[in-house]
Formats: structure tokens, sequence, C-alpha cells
């Protein structure tokens, strides 16, 4: 007799059944309901959540405040359109992003649906100010899956059959000293990169051709490489000798996740343009540019927006977001818990040679696999046994990179230190089961 089928299994039957296969399955977890950091799924089995929604929960699941906010609104308006009836939520929220992330003596914003339609905007904006046309972006680069933002978006997987995409966009090697270094010191390192970028004035498009230069500071999807400070330094520098727009993608390192409101706060390099989304709403789908205020006016009326830009539930969402990080303080509980992630895995690497890197910018955090030790031997099948052994646990991970070899940790920042350091723990002891398996 064949095993009766779990509800959760049953869901996924389902799915196979009603939805397109091209939408991915980062990890086998349902859904029930879920708080805080703890995800129920639909057979009533408790899950940490060290995924969080890919970095959109930083404030946790379903935080009371913002959803009270939702309800609230919900009542009054649920659309109007922003373009046909101005409202005051949309404003409000604007203003605040404006005061948070002040590009410049003037900041203005806007607001869209998804961190794609902000990198589209971000763009469009650019060119208007600049009356040009090239866009030069990073190799490892995720920016979305729209037209503009899949040619932005580096990884071949994720474009397969999709062409012909955008033109005008040139890409350089995102500066990787870990795997690219080549035993040069990280100065010697920069400064070749910074020379490459140099040079690709000569060999790639003419610098006064470019409208704008696009880059994560901390790579998402890429597999959370820091770009070296004082190679963003040098592109700031560059960017101003061309008159070129600066534009830093702060989707997924934005909304305290880095230990500020946007890593280039951290950095101390003001972009000229930058885009946000995913946990600024908690969940609901609400997105921004925010830039120098006579960059942003450069954008003819009506170039810029659409229907659903800044939905009147998702500014009230966002708004509330923003109360309760700021209450919670959670731009330092982000460098609290990245704090105990990297002394627990930095350890760890030194037991463990297929550990290959260890590292975080604040609560985002990542570890990455390998053979023999060699940052360019990458090895995605011992990074997907363990997120695999560590969700049969109850654990919920996802991999990152361009060739899957990187745990990415994006836990929601409300997460508790008991929740953390037992997720770390079943993390630590499927490393080592894997490795073991590994070796036979």
């Amino acid at each position: 007799m064949l095993a009766e089928l779990t509800k959760s299994q049953e869901l996924f039957e389902r799915r196979k059944n009603a939805v397109a296969n091209g939408v991915g399955v980062f990890n086998t977890a349902t859904v029930r309901d879920a708080k805080g950091a703890i995800i129920t799924n639909e057979d009533g089995q408790e899950l940490i959540d060290f995924a969080g929604g890919i970095g959109v929960v930083n404030a946790g699941h379903c935080p009371e405040p913002v959803v009270a906010a939702i309800r609230e609104q919900a009542g009054k308006y649920l659309h109007t359109s922003f373009n046909v009836v101005t409202y005051e939520p949309y404003i409000e929220l604007c203003e605040q992003l404006c005061e948070l992330l002040p590009h410049g003596e003037r900041t203005k914003a806007m607001l869209v649906s998804t961190g794609a339609e902000a990198v589209e905007n971000a763009i469009k904006i650019a060119r208007m100010a600049t009356k040009r046309q090239g866009v030069l972006c990073f190799t490892d680069a995720y920016h979305g899956r729209t037209m503009m933002a899949m040619t932005l978006t580096s990884k071949i997987n994720y474009k397969i059959d999709c062409g012909p995409f955008a033109p005008e966009v040139y890409r350089l090697p995102f500066p990787n000293y870990y795997r690219y270094g080549n035993g040069l010191s990280l100065d010697e390192y920069i400064d070749q990169e910074l020379r490459r970028l140099d040079e690709s004035g000569h060999n790639l498009i003419v610098p006064g051709s470019l409208a704008a230069v696009i880059l994560e500071p901390i790579q998402g999807e890429g597999g959370f490489y820091s770009v070296p400070p004082r190679y963003l330094e040098g592109l700031r520098s560059y960017c101003d000798r061309h008159g070129i727009m600066l534009i830093l993608d702060e989707v997924q390192s934005g909304f305290a996740r880095t230990g500020n409101w946007a890593s280039w706060q951290e950095y101390g390099v003001q972009p000229d343009i930058s885009t946000y989304a995913k946990s600024m709403g908690s969940g609901l789908p609400i997105a921004a540019v925010v830039g120098r205020a006579d960059v942003m006016d450069a954008a003819g009326p009506g170039t810029i927006g659409g229907t659903y830009i800044g939905s009147p539930i998702c500014c009230a969402a966002s708004l509330a977001t923003i109360k309760l990080m700021k209450e919670e303080n959670l731009n330092a509980r982000a460098k609290e818990i990245g704090k105990m992630f990297m002394e627990r895995f930095e350890k760890l690497q030194q037991e463990v040679p297929a550990i290959g890197d260890v590292r975080g910018f604040g609560a985002m955090n990542a570890i990455e696999f390998v053979k023999n030790g060699d940052p360019t031997q990458p090895d995605g099948d011992l990074c997907t046994q363990i997120v695999t052994a560590c969700a049969e646990r109850g654990l919920i991970l996802i991999s990152a990179g361009t060739f899957r070899n990187i745990i990415r940790v994006l836990s929601p920042l409300v997460i508790t230190n008991e929740q953390y350091q037992r997720g770390l723990d079943i993390m630590e002891e499927e490393i080592i089961n894997g490795v073991k398996k590994e070796k036979g």
C-alpha cells in the first residue's frame, strides 16, 4: 500500500499540476502560518527561517504593528493610482526615505512595486539626466528579471532563450578578491581592478557614452561578495571625472540587513541614485528609487511610474516597518547577529578545508564551499547536500552564487538568540556530516 501523502507533499503535487515549471523551487518547505523567525508548515512542524523570504522579512514574519497598519489602510482605500489621485502615505514614505537616505543637499524619491522595477526606472532616470545610453555593470550581478534588469543580471541560467537583450550594456569583472586575488595583496588587487576600470574606456566603452555604472555593494544572488571599500571609492571618483551616474543597488542589502539603512552608508560612499525593495515592506510589494533631487527631476513628466506605483497599503506597511526597525534598533541587531555567525564559522573554517570562505557584512552572511581549498573549484554538490539535510531537520536555507556553492543566511533580525544558535548548530552539524559523506 502506498504511503499517504503529507499535507506539504499534497501541496507540492498541486503545484506541479497548476504552476509553470519555470517558477523556481529554492527550498521544499511549505507554510501554514509564520511569526517572527518561525514558519509553521502545512503539517504543523515549526521551522527556523534562515532565508527570510530572500531577505524580505528583516522585521520578522507578520510583525503586529505592520499587520495593524495594513488592516487600517485597507479599511480606507485600496487603490486610486498615485498618478490619478494623490494620497498622503506615498508622500510620507518618500519624505522618510529622503531623511534616512540623503543623497547630497536635496534628495527625492519615487515608489514602485519591485526591485526590478526600481532598477529599470533608475536606469531611465540616469539616461535622461546624462542624455547618454551606455550602462556599465559587473559579473555575478543580480538586478532582476525584467528586460533591462535581466540584461544587467549576470547569471546565464536566468536568461537562457530570453534574448535579445537590451543594447548598450557593458560588463566588467566584479572585484572579487577571494576568488581572483591570485596571491596579490588586497591593495595590489584593487590597484589592478581600478586600472582595468580605466582601461575599459579604451577597449570596452568610451566613458563619455556612459549614463550609469550600476553595482550591488554586497552582491546578493552572486554570493554575498562585498566590494572592497577603496574600489568603491575609486568607482565614485571615476564617475565624478566622467559625469556618470553611480547607481547602487541595495534591494537585498538595504533596510537594516547590513547594520544601516543602506550598505553605502557603512562605506561612506554616496551614490547619485540607489534602489531598494524587499524588507522595506515586510513582505508587501514595494520598492523605491532614491537620488539627488536634480538627478531625479531630470526625468520628464510621465516618463517614470506605473499604475501600481506605491500602493497605499504597501506604503502603510513600509511606514510601519521603518518605525518598528527604529524602535527595535534592528541596525544594531544586525551587527550582533553577524558577529555570532562569523565567530562560529570562522572557527569551523579552520577545521573544515571544504569551507573556502566565511564572510559577512552585518547580518548578510555566507559560507562558500570549494574543492581542494581552491576558490576556483566551487563545490555546488556539497552545498546542495547541506541545504537539503538542514531542511530535513527543520532549518530553511537557500544557496547563492553562480555555481550554487554558497549558503547564504538572511534570517529575520528579530530572531531570538536561542533560535539563532539552534539554527547555527544544525548548520554546523550538517556541514560536518556532509563533508564526512563526501569523503566516503
